[in-house]
């Protein structure tokens, strides 16, 4: 007779065995106290100043009247929060499709704007969807920092902990190819673009002799691209319906830059003693707001120069919330931003894998950058150029953007294995994750 192995029967009064290490990261996380605190401060700072900002857009005989162009960016950063609260529930780990659809979506518009976009200030920046006012550039920006952090993650050299030359190269062509669609709307966006890219390098662990590389090489297509980077627009640039009159020794946006930069060195006068005329009130009258602001303001609703002042609720929103909160309160916002720079860092030193880290440090250069270029605009630090000021500026491509790269800090706060967690937790999040994206953060403190 054979011998037959006897089974045990299984109790069934016993649950399935199940997983608990991923479920448990979900069950016990939390989101980002810091990034929530100073995410809402933004929000509240932006409500009131939109509102002192906004004198010039009033139409008292409206059906909102005075309070229109409150409700409607109430209505924006609703929307921007519903899309942050979403996305923080979203594992990081979820996300590399969506950064490839975000990035065609991009691509796609922001080619059909360089053909059919609406011309403002001289360059073709937007276009119309259903009434709703799109600017592709700002998706641009939050699809590139994405895509390279996705690149440098996949390509990362786990034996020297930097990336292979192969991530590097297109990391670096993502923001060639990217700044060569932004350049005809600014420089500083390109700009902008080349220096979140070098701190996502930074932080990827790339090897200080290719960083300079990659800084030789955007100073050349920079180059390139102020000296041959010229074009006519079909139309002039307006403010308030009256043209804007740049200097006419050279042609295209090259030689508005160019224009620009000359005017900013100026001839050594004091500003004060300046007229003010078509191509400089916009500067001139920010620097009489944030004079008339003092050190600790003249209240909100109580600005002068919110009624003269061209783009005051976006472009140099800045300058409004100086003369109403004073120096004081400059330096409130601008602490804000950088303590979102230093939280985002602390976070992502403490990543266990290396493509929450660049996630987490991508989205918060993109915001603090744009933020730091703002201020130094609308300080006289830097030439004149169209930026927001992140989630507090008018704007409804630029809150939907910022509210996203939010949500993304958030989720990976909220989802990743940080420095010191359990062991069956750092499994968890590791088998979540592609294997071409496990690799270990090279910046982690140990």
């Amino acid at each position: 007779m054979e011998n037959f192995e006897i089974i045990p029967p299984v109790d069934m009064s016993q649950p399935a065995a199940t997983k608990p290490a991923k479920f448990e990261i979900e069950a016990n996380a939390r989101s980002d106290k810091h990034i929530w605190g100073i995410y809402i401060m933004l929000c509240l700072i932006s409500l009131i100043e939109l509102y002192s900002a906004s004198s010039r857009e009033v139409n008292v005989h409206g059906v909102l009247g005075v309070f229109g162009p409150l409700v409607r960016h109430v209505g924006l950063l609703v929307i921007g929060l519903g899309l942050m609260l979403y996305i923080q529930r979203v594992p990081y780990q979820k996300f590399e499709k969506p950064i490839w659809v975000l990035v065609i979506a991009s691509i796609g518009m922001m080619l059909y704007v360089l053909f059919c976009g609406e011309i403002v200030n001289g360059a073709r920046r937007s276009f119309n969807l259903m009434g709703i006012t799109i600017q592709p550039s700002e998706f641009l920006k939050l699809s590139a920092a994405l895509v390279i952090a996705l690149i440098m993650s996949k390509n990362h050299n786990k034996h020297t902990a930097g990336v292979y030359n192969r991530g590097v190269i297109m990391s670096a062509m993502i923001v060639a190819v990217f700044g060569g669609l932004l350049i005809k709307q600014g420089l500083t966006n390109t700009l902008l673009l080349m220096a979140i890219s070098m701190s996502m390098m930074i932080v990827g662990g790339v090897e200080w002799r290719k960083l300079i590389v990659v800084g030789v090489v955007y100073a050349m297509l920079a180059g390139i691209f102020l000296l041959f980077g010229s074009g006519r627009e079909s139309a002039p640039a307006t403010v308030d319906g009256a043209p804007v009159v740049e200097a006419t020794q050279t042609e295209g946006r090259h030689g508005t830059w160019y224009n620009r930069i000359m005017r900013h060195r100026g001839d050594g006068r004091p500003k004060y003693e300046y007229d003010i005329n078509a191509e400089n009130r916009q500067e001139m009258y920010a620097y009489m707001a944030q004079a008339n602001g003092g050190v600790f303001g003249v209240m909100p609703g109580n600005s002068r120069e919110t009624a003269r002042l061209p783009l005051a609720f976006s472009d140099y929103i800045y300058a409004i919330v100086i003369e109403d909160t004073g120096l004081v309160g400059g330096i409130v916002v601008l602490v804000l931003y950088l303590w979102l720079l230093a939280r985002a860092s602390s976070i992502a030193s403490r990543c266990q894998r290396v493509f929450s880290a660049l996630l987490v440090i991508g989205m918060a250069v993109m915001i603090v950058y744009q933020a730091l270029f703002h201020m130094a605009i609308v300080s006289g630090l830097a030439p004149v150029s169209g930026q927001p000021l992140p989630l507090i500026s008018k704007g409804g491509s630029s809150i939907i953007v910022t509210s996203i790269a939010f949500g993304v800090m958030l989720s990976v706060s909220r989802h990743a294995a940080l420095n010191g967690a359990k062991r069956q937790e750092v499994k968890a999040e590791m088998e979540s994750l592609p294997e071409n994206l496990r690799g270990e953060n090279p910046t982690m403190m140990q």
